[in-house]
């Protein structure tokens, strides 16, 4: 993209501060502003505070779940199937670790936070650990897929190799980073945070698949033949990975996709549900329902919508190839954005500034004819760090680890 060609660009869409900055740079400098400009999509940057264009719900109504008690009858049979197709090299894992431990107090790669309390223990280290809890008792290697961004890629590499990726198999293991999504203020107008560089986030959970497409990683998954991707968030350190009685299960009931659940805590729990939209499966944000909705309950005096997820997924890879190119509704987010103003001064806002745009993994469920929503104990398997202390916290998951007998 030459200069007229960027000016123009940038003239269209309202954003000639931008040029006024790029103007001001070195040949370097022009020719990175320009790379990153020229891979904006404009079309999600003009959703900025129309919340019109937002993607209207359809018809919502309950789903119901493979239960705790149901799963336990049929352990056996489940787990036995997860673990000839884990021996068949048919099941991969990703692990979404694009994000900053920065509302835990840190800088870095949000893995790389320490929640041990008499020794060291990281994030990373208790999600392989469950890994290996798998790949023991079936005998051979889970391939892991390791979604970084370009904030934590190196750090996270760095850090892996220092720990000799904890014991697990390095063959094992590839990094890809996912697409960078541009920050806009309240006015659309596209924010800065470096002289010769746009304020860009990574674009969301949502945007992994195709990001494993557009580094090449995908071939991988093709070459050793793997049909099931369990993909997990890096936060909760609790959960079971590429667990081999929910993979048994979501192929024993002929669905393309599964999610695994947690009866919610209570009425108000901030969760996602999984739920059916216009007949098809889909998640509902707990700040998307109405009072009816949280509210309703079935004849057994259960609520209706009793199941939250906790990013938990397994998708069948050609299913997944076949959506990849799909509009996903793209959510803009409030958020306190960091930026350069005029005279080149960091501001850093207390309150929200801006909005961010975002891919969401639960809009991957809609788009897939039909989903396995598989019950876990949440004591077992939910244990999210969200914050340094309170609800969702380093705290309560540490109580939660020790409960299941955990050395912190």
């Amino acid at each position: 993209m030459n200069d007229n060609e960027l000016m123009n660009v940038l003239k269209e869409h309202g954003q000639e501060h931008i040029y006024e900055a790029y103007q001001k740079l070195d040949e370097a400098g022009k020719a990175k502003l320009a790379a990153q400009v020229e891979k904006i999509d404009w079309s999600m940057v003009a959703m900025a505070g129309h919340e019109e264009l937002a993607q209207e719900r359809g018809k919502l109504e309950p789903l119901s779940a493979l239960e705790v008690k149901d799963i336990e009858a049929d352990k056996a049979k489940y787990e036995q199937v997860g673990i000839e197709a884990i021996k068949a090299s048919k099941v991969g894992a990703v692990l979404l670790a694009g994000g900053q431990g920065t509302r835990l107090g840190s800088d870095g790669p949000k893995g790389k936070y320490n929640i041990g309390i008499t020794k060291d223990v990281y994030i990373f280290e208790r999600l392989i650990r469950n890994l290996l809890d798998v790949t023991d008792k079936a005998g051979c290697f889970v391939p892991l897929y390791i979604m970084t961004s370009d904030k934590n890629n190196d750090e996270t590499i760095a850090f892996f190799e220092e720990k000799n990726y904890f014991g697990y198999p390095k063959d094992f293991v590839k990094f890809f980073k996912q697409e960078m999504a541009p920050s806009v203020d309240f006015d659309g107008k596209l924010l800065m945070e470096a002289a010769d560089s746009l304020s860009l986030s990574p674009n969301g959970n949502g945007g992994w698949f195709y990001s494993m497409a557009v580094t090449g990683v995908l071939n991988d998954v093709k070459e050793r033949g793997i049909e099931w991707l369990n993909i997990f968030a890096v936060d909760n350190v609790l959960q079971r990975i590429a667990d081999p009685v929910f993979v048994g299960a979501t192929i024993d009931s002929g669905r393309v996709s599964g999610a695994k659940v947690v009866r919610k805590a209570d009425p108000n729990e901030k969760v996602g549900v999984l739920c059916l939209e216009d007949g098809k499966p889909s998640i509902v944000e707990y700040y998307e329902m109405t009072e009816e909705i949280i509210n309703s309950r079935e004849a057994n005096g259960e609520l209706s919508y009793n199941f939250g997820v906790i990013l938990n997924y397994l998708f069948r890879v050609d299913k997944l190839e076949e959506i990849m190119n799909a509009n996903m509704p793209v959510h803009v987010v409030e958020k306190k954005i960091p930026y350069i103003d005029k005279a080149g001064n960091i501001v850093k806002p207390e309150t929200p500034n801006g909005y961010k745009f975002e891919l969401l993994v639960l809009d991957m469920i809609h788009l897939l004819d039909n989903c396995l929503s598989f019950e876990v104990v949440r004591n077992y398997e939910f244990a999210p760090i969200k914050n340094k202390t309170g609800v969702d916290s380093v705290e309560s998951a540490q109580a939660l680890l020790k409960e299941n007998g955990v050395e912190l």
